[in-house]
């Protein structure tokens, strides 16, 4: 049965590896994770921000030689308030390693690719999904930025999904 994203890879992933944010699945109390403050505050509580420590250390424990990260992070959405603060934890704990960051957004709603990889780009028809999307990618951009080696957006759109 399907009740998280993971259960539609063909991999087995290992229980360690996927941490699922119980008050935004699609039967949530909270909705949609939309904002980057909303991301943020997640891993303000303590519980989460503990668990999040043991799934780090069971696997930097069983590293010969732990050379740094590799971090993948939603720019669009509330997902880049959490990878900042994931990213900022990793500064934090393990300042000697280094952190790659991949900023990702997708093709937005105003924006159609097609064979030959031309992006055309149609209206967005709300205006407030769109002014989310600017602040989520500036704001986690700015902070990506801040406590990573190196940070490099990444989108199949030419605006990164910003107009």
């Amino acid at each position: 049965s399907v009740q998280v994203w993971s259960d539609y890879l063909n991999v087995h992933l290992h229980p360690k590896s996927v941490y699922v944010i119980r008050q935004y699945l699609h039967d949530g109390d909270c909705g949609c994770l939309e904002a980057f403050g909303q991301g943020e505050s997640l891993l303000q509580d303590p519980g989460c921000v503990e668990e999040l420590e043991d799934r780090l250390h069971f696997y930097v424990e069983e590293c010969d030689y732990l050379q740094g990260f590799q971090v993948l992070c939603d720019l669009h959405n509330g997902f880049s308030g959490v990878g900042a603060k994931v990213t900022e934890l990793l500064h934090d704990e393990y300042s000697g390693k280094g952190i790659l960051t991949w900023g990702l957004t997708p093709v937005t709603s105003d924006e159609e690719v097609n064979r030959n990889g031309w992006i055309f780009f149609f209206p967005l028809k709300d205006c407030q999904k769109n002014f989310y999307r600017l602040m989520n990618a500036a704001l986690g951009i700015v902070h990506l930025t801040s406590h990573s080696s190196l940070f490099c957006p990444l989108s199949l759109g030419g605006s990164l999904g910003i107009k």
